[in-house]
């Protein structure tokens, strides 16, 4: 094989090339979408198991990247390798389970090995192929079309428009069972919990500080004593209660420090001298990101997290930068 030397100019349009023939072959798949598609997501929707995504080679990669997308957006797919399904691996698939046979041809032996045994157990087969009359296509309960006419390799030989117009078509049906399942942000955040988006989702609830934790106080506790309390708790803050436990202030490192500088004395005033009456709050339910932002506006470094008037929790500016939220 000669490497052949060229101007950037040309590897720039052999690139644009490349880009431009995946597009006319996506056109294409674009335009094979009919009612087997349909079906295909209704019969998804009605399975009470996981989808089984598998394929040999290329298709196979491509089929481990939609078992994981449909996974992440709420239908329940992993992906089963048909060279290892020959050899045991077909207990995997339990009776309650959909196939997704991905293969170009439509001609893979692996393939075609195991798709009579799952027939016969009674598991509905999807096919995905670039051949409507293959005998997988045939031996499928619904074909799912490529339509791509040729590679965008030169030599029309290795997968690359047909593989990602399979990718297309994953996330095609990906897509279509996420909004007709309702999915949510909220869902999609509880199955990325270490995700950027997982963390921007994450309420108020799953951070506070709560029970023994909260530096309760008295409006008639003497002051040195709130001192004490606000020192053992760590959180430079406690939280002011009434008879009845309701909220009625809070008082902060800071409430103490202007206190002092206005002449008060910690030995010989009560709690309720320092502290500022109606503090601002939150609900357990809210995002975490809505609390940094009442944070950021007022200039505070503490919430009380308020149900019924009374407080149940406690979050720190320093708890929202563990938790990874900014």
């Amino acid at each position: 094989m000669k490497i052949q030397e060229v101007s950037d100019i040309r590897i720039i349009e052999i690139g644009k090339k490349i880009i431009k023939e995946e597009r006319k072959a996506l056109k294409g798949t674009e335009e094979a979408i009919n009612e087997e598609f349909s079906k295909a997501v209704k019969l998804i929707l009605d399975i009470k198991g996981k989808v089984v995504v598998t394929g040999m080679g290329k298709s196979g990669l491509i089929g481990q990247k939609i078992a994981a997308t449909l996974a992440s957006t709420g239908t329940p797919s992993f992906f089963l390798h048909p060279a290892e399904a020959i050899h045991g691996d077909l207990g995997m698939i339990s009776k309650e389970d959909a196939v997704l046979a991905i293969s170009n041809s439509g001609e893979t032996p692996e393939l075609l090995a195991i798709i009579p045994t799952i027939k016969r157990w009674g598991n509905p087969v999807i096919a995905i192929t670039n051949n409507p009359k293959s005998t997988l296509a045939k031996q499928s309960d619904i074909h799912l079309f490529l339509n791509v006419k040729k590679e965008a390799c030169p030599l029309n030989l290795a997968p690359t428009s047909t593989s990602t117009a399979t990718l297309a078509l994953g996330d095609a049906l990906a897509v279509a069972l996420l909004e007709l399942r309702g999915f949510t942000e909220e869902d999609f955040a509880q199955l990325h919990p270490g995700g950027s988006l997982g963390k921007k989702l994450m309420r108020v609830s799953e951070i506070m500080h709560t029970g023994d934790e909260l530096p309760i106080v008295h409006p008639d506790t003497p002051l040195r004593e709130t001192v004490l309390i606000m020192s053992e708790k760590g959180f430079g803050a406690a939280l002011v209660v009434d008879k009845e436990g309701k909220l009625t202030g809070i008082i902060t490192d800071g409430d103490l420090r202007r206190f002092l500088e206005s002449g008060g004395s910690i030995d010989r005033c009560l709690t309720e001298r320092a502290m500022t009456k109606n503090p601002k709050y939150i609900t357990k339910d809210i995002l975490v990101v809505e609390a940094l932002e009442i944070m950021e506006r007022y200039n505070i470094t503490v919430l009380p997290v308020v149900e019924d008037g009374k407080p149940i929790g406690l979050v720190h500016l320093h708890d929202i930068l563990k938790a990874g939220v900014v």
